[in-house]
C-alpha cells in the first residue's frame, strides 16, 4: 500500500507531458475515471522518471552517484521535461531496455533507508570539513561508523558487486588526509576553540584506529584513486555488461546484493502483464489477490519466489550446510564462517589478522555475541600455522573465554568452558616454551608494531616480543575453580569430581613459574610462586608429593621433596620487595609447620617476624589467612600437650561468638521472622560470600570447640578448686564457665549426647575427685577420630586428667591435712612417686600452695599460713556471716540514733508551739516536772469549740 500511495503522490505532483496516454488525459482533464488514470499515468511516469534519471546520471559527474541523481530529476526545469521522450529513446538506443531497467533498479536500491544514512553521513562528513568544524566531524564519523558496524553485517561482496563499500574506505582516506592537512597548519589550529581542539585531537586516535582495521581496502583505492566520477563510469560500464540479468554496481553497492535487481525485473514483468488489465483487476492483483472473474493466478505466484531467491546459506562450525540456497564453500587453508545478518567470514593466511583485529574491536560491545565470538575464534586459531599466528589468537580467545560468564551457572564460568580455557592456556605455554624466540610480556613494546611485520621478524629467527599478561590468565583460572567450588554442594560427587580439576591447575602454575623464571619476569615469577604455596600450604606430605608427581620432567626440582617444599618456595618469597607476598608467605609457612607437628619451630618464626602487630593493617584475606594460622597454632600446641599455650591461642576466637566470620568458613544470617536486624548491608554479603574458603579448605569448628572446651576444663577446675571461696576473683575462661553454670542449673541432667556435654560431665567428675569417670567422659568422644594421632591424644589426654586431678584435690582438701604422703597420692591418681614430686614441687615454686616436702619420710608437709590453706570452708562462711551481721548491726545502730536525733527535735519543737509555758511554770527539782506542769496549764487552757470565756 505504501508504494502504491507513493507513486500516486508522484503522478499528482508531476503530471505527464505526453498527450498520448488516454489515462494521463483523464486524470488531467477531467478526473472522471481515477481509478484507470491513476495506474496508467504511474506507468509512463515511471517510465520517463527512470530514462531521466540515467540521464542525469551520466551528464552530472561532480555529484555522488546516490543523491545528486534524485535531486538533478526533482530540479529540472520545464522545457527538460518535454524532451523526456527525446531523451528515453536516446538511451533505449545506446543501453537497452533492460539496461534502463538495471538503472532503474540501482536507483530504487539506492533510496534504501539503511544506504541512505550511510551516504548521509559521507556528505555531512564532506560538508563539516569546508567549514574545519571538527565537533561536527566527530560526530558524523561515529555516526558513519555506527551504520557500516551495521550494514557490513549484512553485505556479501560477489561477481557483480566486488566492493560495496568502496566509497566508505574512500571517505576514510579523505579523512585521514583532511586531518594530516589541517595538522601541518599550526596557525589554523591555535585558531580552534577548545571544544574544536579537543574534538580534533580525539579524531586523530578514532581514525588511526579505524584505518587500521582497513589498511588493506585503504591501500587499494590509493592504489588506484577512484572519486565519484570514475565509480559512476565504473558502474555504468559494469551495468551494461552484466546485461538482463545482471545489475550494474557502482562501488556504492547495494547491501540487497542480486535480490533487489530479480525484483525490479519481475516488477517490470508485473507491469507489462497490468497493461491489458482493468483499474480493478491491476490493483487487484498488485497486491496479490486474484480478480473474481480471472483464472490467471500468474501474479499471485510472483511474491513466492522472489521470497525464495531471498533465501541465504548458513555455514555452521562443521562445514554443513544450514540453508537451502547456495554459498562458497570452504576455502583451502581457511575457513567461511558467517557473522550476523549472513555474512560470510572468509579467513585466510594474508588476511588472519585483520579478521583478529575486527574480533577484538567487537569485543565487550553489547551487540557482541560471546559465545559465538569463542567459536570464531577457535575456527581461527584452526587456521593458524605458526607458532606466532598462534600466540596471538590465544592471546585474545583466553580473555574472550574468561568474559562468557551466564547468570545461570551462579556467576563463574562453567565447568567445560573452564576446563577448554585451561587448556588453552597450557597450549600457550607449551609454544612459549618449545619457541624460545617468542616472549609474552606485560610491558610496553610498541603496539604499532603490524603483526605482519613481527611474523616476517619470527620467521626470520628474530626474538619477537609480545603484550600479555600470562599470569592474569592463572590467577582468573584459579579464581573461577574457587567460584566453582564454593557454589557446588560440598557433600555431592558433583564435589569431589570439580576438586580433581585441581592437579592440571597445579600443574599449569608450576608451568607458568618456569617460564617466568626463565624469561626473568621477577614480579610474576614471585606471584606464581605465591599462589603455588596457596594450593599446598594447608595439605599434608602425601597429597603434596601426589600433586608434584604430576608435573612433566622438564619441570620438576630434584632438590625439592614434599616435606621441603614449602620451606624452599617461602624461603625464595621472603627475598622479594612486596610486603603483601612476604606476609602472606610467612603465614603460610607457620600454617604449613604447625600443621605438621613442629609447634616450637612455627611459633618462634611467628613471634620474631611480630607480624601479629601490624595483622590489624593488613587486607581482609591475610586476615584470614592470619586466623587461620593462629587456629592452626593452637591445635598445633593441643597435640603436643600444651594445654595452656592451645587455650591462649583459641582464647579469641571463642571468646567473640564469631569464629566462622573469622575463619571465613560461613556467616551469621539474621532470622527475620523473630523480627532479628541484619547489621551487615546486602554487599557486604555479597563480599563475605565471595571470601568463603572451599569446603576442602576448612577447619573442623566441631573439632576446634571440643580442644578449646578440654583445654579450659583443664585449666579452669584446678583454677576454681584454689580460689574456692572467691571462684569468681579469677576467670580463665569465660564460655567454659558460662556453659559450666548453664549445665549446673539443669533440673535434670542426663546422659551426655553432644561433644558440650560429655566435656561438661567430665568437667564435674575432675571437680569430684573422679578423674576415672572424667577420663571415661573424654575418651569416649568421637570426634577425636578425625585427628590424625586421635590414639596418642587420648593417652595425653588420659595423663594430663590424672595430674590435674591431683593438683585439684590437693587444693580441696589441703586445709584438712597436716602432711600427705607421696606414695599415697599416687596409687590414688596412678601416677609414679617421681611425677607427684615433680608436681608438687612446682605448686610450692609458683606459690600456688604453701608446704614443703620432707624427702626422709616421702611426705608433703603443709602450712596454715598460706590463704586457702589456713581455714576450712565452714571457717569461711562463718566468717562471711559474722561479718554480714557485723554489718546488719552497725547498719542499726546508725538507723537508731538518726531516728532518736529526729524524736528529740520534734519534741522541742512541740514545746516552741505551745507558747513556751512549759518554761515559766514550776518546774520542780526535775525539768521532767516542769514539763508535766506545763503540759498541764496547756491543757487547761483548752476549751471545747463554740464555747467563750
Amino acid at each position: 500500500m505504501s508504494r502504491f500511495f507513493n507513486k500516486k503522490a508522484a503522478v499528482v505532483a508531476a503530471p505527464s507531458s505526453s498527450s498520448d496516454d488516454d489515462s494521463d488525459e483523464r486524470v488531467s482533464d477531467s478526473g472522471s475515471d481515477a481509478e484507470g488514470g491513476m495506474f496508467a499515468t504511474q506507468k509512463s511516469k515511471s517510465t520517463a522518471n527512470k530514462t531521466k534519471k540515467a540521464a542525469a546520471d551520466s551528464s552530472e559527474s561532480d555529484s555522488d552517484a546516490d543523491s545528486d541523481s534524485d535531486s538533478e530529476s526533482e530540479s529540472d526545469s520545464e522545457d527538460d521535461k518535454k524532451k523526456a521522450p527525446a531523451k528515453k529513446t536516446a538511451v533505449l538506443a545506446k543501453f537497452g531496455r533492460k539496461t534502463t531497467r538495471t538503472i532503474a533498479a540501482q536507483q530504487r536500491r539506492q533510496k534504501s533507508p539503511r544506504l541512505n544514512d550511510l551516504r548521509a553521513s559521507v556528505a555531512a562528513l564532506n560538508t563539516k570539513k569546508k567549514i574545519n568544524d571538527w565537533g561536527a566531524i566527530q560526530s558524523e564519523f561515529d555516526k558513519l561508523n555506527t551504520s557500516y558496524s551495521r550494514l557490513s553485517q549484512i553485505v556479501n561482496a560477489d561477481a557483480a558487486n566486488p566492493q560495496p563499500f568502496r566509497f566508505y574506505f574512500r571517505a576514510l582516506a579523505q579523512l585521514e588526509d583532511f586531518h594530516k592537512q589541517t595538522a601541518e597548519n599550526k596557525d589554523l589550529v591555535k585558531k580552534m576553540n577548545t571544544l574544536n581542539t579537543k574534538a580534533f585531537t580525539a579524531m586523530k586516535q578514532k581514525i588511526k584506529k579505524q584505518t587500521k582495521s582497513f589498511e588493506d581496502e585503504i591501500k587499494e583505492w590509493r592504489a588506484t584513486e577512484i572519486d565519484e566520477e570514475a565509480s559512476e563510469a565504473e558502474a555504468i560500464a559494469r551495468a551494461s555488461a552484466a546485461g538482463a540479468g545482471d545489475a550494474g554496481d557502482e562501488s556504492e553497492d547495494s547491501i540487497f546484493g542480486d535480490d533487489s535487481d530479480s525484483e525490479s525485473e519481475s516488477e517490470d514483468e508485473d507491469k507489462e502483464d497490468l497493461k491489458h488489465l482493468s483499474a480493478r483487476e491491476r490493483m487487484l492483483k498488485k497486491f496479490g489477490r486474484s480478480p473474481v472473474n480471472s483464472d490467471d493466478e500468474g501474479a499471485a505466484k510472483k511474491k513466492p519466489e522472489v521470497k525464495a531467491v531471498k533465501t541465504k546459506k548458513v555455514v555452521i562450525q562443521d562445514g554443513k550446510e544450514d540453508g537451502a540456497a547456495t554459498a562458497s564453500a570452504p576455502t583451502e587453508g581457511g575457513f567461511t564462517a558467517v557473522g550476523k545478518g549472513g555474512k560470510a567470514i572468509e579467513v585466510t593466511q594474508e588476511n588472519l589478522y585483520k579478521r583478529l583485529q575486527e574480533l577484538i574491536l567487537a569485543r565487550g560491545k553489547k551487540s557482541t555475541d560471546k559465545v559465538q565470538q569463542i567459536e570464531y575464534l577457535t575456527q581461527l586459531l584452526g587456521v593458524c600455522i605458526t607458532a606466532h599466528q598462534k600466540v596471538q589468537v590465544l592471546l585474545v580467545l583466553i580473555p574472550s573465554q574468561f568474559d562468557y560468564n551466564p547468570l545461570a551457572s551462579g556467576g563463574f564460568l562453567p565447568t567445560e568452558y573452564w576446563k577448554n580455557t585451561r587448556a588453552n592456556i597450557d597450549s600457550l605455554l607449551e609454544l612459549l616454551e618449545t619457541t624460545q624466540t617468542l616472549t609474552v610480556t606485560e610491558t610496553l613494546v610498541g603496539d604499532d608494531i603490524d603483526p605482519a611485520i613481527n611474523e616476517n621478524r619470527f620467521k626470520e629467527g628474530e626474538t619477537v616480543n609480545l603484550r600479555g599478561n600470562i599470569y592474569s590468565f592463572i590467577d582468573r583460572l584459579s579464581d573461577e575453580f574457587i567460584k566453582s567450588l564454593q557454589n557446588i554442594d560440598p557433600h555431592t560427587t558433583e564435589y569431589i569430581e570439580r576438586l580433581k580439576d585441581e592437579t592440571p591447575l597445579y600443574v599449569l602454575i608450576v608451568r607458568a613459574q618456569k617460564y617466568f623464571g626463565r624469561v626473568q619476569g621477577v614480579e610474576a615469577h614471585d606471584a606464581c610462586i605465591l599462589k603455588r604455596v596457596m594450593h599446598i600450604y594447608y595439605k599434608t606430605e602425601n597429597v603434596i608429593a601426589f600433586l608434584e608427581s604430576a608435573l612433566p620432567a622438564h619441570s620438576r626440582d630434584a632438590d625439592m621433596s614434599p616435606n621441603n617444599l614449602v620451606h624452599n618456595l617461602c624461603t625464595t618469597l621472603y627475598q622479594t620487595n612486596d610486603i603483601r607476598i612476604r606476609a602472606r608467605a610467612l603465614l603460610a609457612h607457620v600454617y604449613h609447620l604447625a600443621l605438621h607437628g613442629r609447634f616450637y619451630e612455627a611459633r618462634d618464626m611467628l613471634l620474631m617476624s611480630h607480624l601479629q602487630e601490624q595483622a590489624q593493617n593488613t587486607d581482609i584475606d591475610t586476615q584470614i589467612l592470619y586466623n587461620r594460622t593462629i587456629v592452626q597454632l593452637g591445635m598445633s600446641a593441643f597435640r603436643s600437650g600444651l594445654i595452656r599455650e592451645s587455650a591462649n591461642a583459641l582464647q579469641d576466637f571463642f571468646g567473640s561468638g564469631k569464629t566462622k566470620e573469622l575463619l571465613a568458613q560461613g556467616f551469621q544470617q539474621s532470622n527475620a521472622r523473630f523480627g532479628e536486624k541484619s547489621e551487615k548491608t546486602p554487599e557486604q554479603e555479597r563480599l563475605e560470600k565471595q571470601r568463603l574458603l572451599p569446603f576442602h579448605m576448612h577447619i573442623n569448628l566441631e573439632l576446634l570447640e571440643c580442644i578449646y572446651l578440654t583445654c579450659s576444663m583443664l585449666l579452669e577446675i584446678p583454677n576454681m578448686a584454689m580460689y574456692a571461696h572467691d571462684s569468681r576473683r579469677k576467670m580463665i575462661s569465660k564460655p567454659f564457665r558460662r556453659n559450666l553454670d548453664y549445665n549446673q542449673k539443669q533440673v535434670f541432667i542426663g546422659p551426655p549426647e553432644n561433644t558440650r556435654d560429655h566435656i561438661m560431665a567430665a568437667a564435674k567428675s575432675l571437680s569430684a575427685g573422679e578423674w576415672q569417670k572424667c577420663v571415661d567422659y573424654i575418651t569416649s568422644i568421637k570426634i577425636w577420630s578425625l585427628m590424625t594421632s586421635a590414639p596418642q591424644i587420648k593417652v595425653m589426654l588420659a595423663q594430663k586428667i590424672q595430674e590435674e586431678g591431683l593438683r585439684t584435690y590437693i587444693f580441696q582438701f589441703a586445709p584438712y591435712y597436716d602432711a600427705l604422703g607421696l606414695a599415697q597420692l599416687s596409687s590414688m591418681f596412678d601416677l609414679p612417686v617421681s611425677r607427684v614430686h615433680g608436681i608438687i614441687a612446682k605448686m610450692i615454686v609458683n606459690e600456688e600452695l604453701c608446704a614443703s616436702l620432707d624427702e626422709p619420710t616421702q611426705t608433703v608437709v603443709l602450712h596454715r599460713n598460706a590463704p586457702g590453706v589456713e581455714m576450712s570452708r565452714l571457717e569461711y562462711l562463718a566468717g562471711v556471716y559474722a561479718d554480714k551481721v557485723s554489718t546488719l548491726v552497725d547498719g542499726n545502730e546508725k538507723m537508731l540514733e538518726s531516728r532518736s536525733i529526729m524524736l528529740g527535735l520534734q519534741q522541742q519543737q512541740q514545746q516552741l508551739n505551745a507558747g513556751g509555758g512549759g518554761f515559766k511554770g514550776n518546774r520542780g527539782a526535775t525539768g521532767g516536772s516542769g514539763m508535766t506542769s506545763g503540759g498541764a496549764r496547756v491543757g487547761g487552757d483548752k476549751r471545747p469549740m463554740g464555747l467563750k470565756r
